[in-house]
């Protein structure tokens, strides 16, 4: 039983360094330094399929293939227009109603190295912020911070004290050989949640799927300002694509429907998003995405379509699930800068 216990072990050793470099073989000749050799990364850990995965646990993303480490989790409400609506904790957009279940998600650092490989992919600079001086449109990025779904996590465990190359890691992980994961939050981490928990949090998230296109969007409420003798709301919202089917298409338009409370209706359109009309095909099904929106009230709705096209030329459209844009108690935003 040893030994087969050994075997298991080296297999699995084997099977994260493969999937992760699988994933990226089309930058092994250019990316790579010369003679580079690749390594593995760790051997894998069983799928939680209850509970959630505690501070420090390593992981591979299983769409984007970075190597990744987990922060903390974020407990929010997934409203899945794929599934049969019911009555209680629900939201009603048109004749449909959905019911909000609970769902786990994770605020993460990725991994530097990795950042280059998957940027026409997924933003390593989405998780964004209002400054905090005059200019009521200026932003801040933190990069490597990320959220992701409990699902999209494939643990893994390494001998390395330093496993993961960000500039925070070490700032909000101390390693603790005696834990299981061997890492554990800092008073800085815990300090950096509790700060920046407004802006941070994730609360409800949407989903819908049309012709095996699934569309994914998290709002996030930024902060309000005051310009021109006028309060400014702020949210960003993450999108994700996902193609499910076989079938190669490209997003070539935007056709956002944007209400606020105030009584204002704002229609926007446009090619690709974020200046990118990414294909979604077998070998590359997602792209991943944050925006920014702005109203002078308080809360609003947003929905739209994404424009599709076929390898034929024909063109379809996506639904993008309706979803509110609330403010809370906050009015404020976070200061700039880590808490270090």
């Amino acid at each position: 039983m040893k030994l087969s216990g050994s075997m298991w072990s080296v297999s699995k050793s084997f099977f994260i360094f493969f999937f992760f470099f699988s994933d990226l073989a089309q930058y092994s000749t250019l990316n790579r330094p010369e003679g580079k050799i690749l390594e593995p990364v760790g051997v894998f850990e069983a799928l939680k399929q209850h509970g959630k995965y505690e501070t420090g646990q390593l992981f591979l993303h299983s769409v984007f293939g970075y190597r990744g480490i987990v922060l903390f989790p974020w407990h929010a409400r997934l409203y899945d227009r794929d599934v049969s609506p019911a009555a209680p904790d629900s939201v009603g957009h048109g004749s449909k109603e959905v019911k909000g279940k609970m769902h786990t998600y994770y605020q993460v650092l990725i991994d530097t190295r990795d950042c280059p490989h998957i940027s026409q992919r997924s933003q390593t600079e989405a998780v964004t912020f209002l400054a905090n001086h005059d200019d009521s449109r200026a932003l801040y990025a933190i990069p490597g911070l990320d959220y992701v779904s409990h699902e999209d996590i494939l643990p893994y465990n390494s001998t390395e004290q330093v496993p993961i190359q960000h500039e925070l890691f070490e700032r909000f992980l101390l390693f603790d050989p005696s834990r299981n994961p061997p890492f554990t939050a800092r008073d800085t981490l815990r300090a950096w949640q509790e700060k920046n928990h407004p802006w941070l949090e994730l609360s409800d998230v949407h989903r819908e799927t049309t012709e095996n296109i699934r569309v994914t969007v998290i709002p996030f409420y930024m902060g309000m300002r005051e310009a021109q003798n006028s309060h400014v709301y702020w949210w960003r919202y993450c999108i994700r694509l996902e193609n499910q089917g076989n079938e190669v298409v490209q997003l070539r338009e935007r056709h956002w429907r944007i209400f606020s409370l105030s009584g204002t209706l704002e229609t926007v359109r446009g090619r690709g998003v974020v200046g990118k009309e990414p294909v979604l095909s077998r070998e590359q099904p997602a792209f991943q995405y944050s925006s920014h929106v702005s109203l002078q009230a308080p809360s609003g709705h947003m929905w739209g379509t994404f424009c599709f096209e076929r390898t034929d030329g024909s063109h379809f459209d996506v639904r993008i699930p309706p979803f509110s844009l609330e403010s809370n108690k906050y009015d404020k935003a976070p200061p700039t800068g880590y808490p270090l």
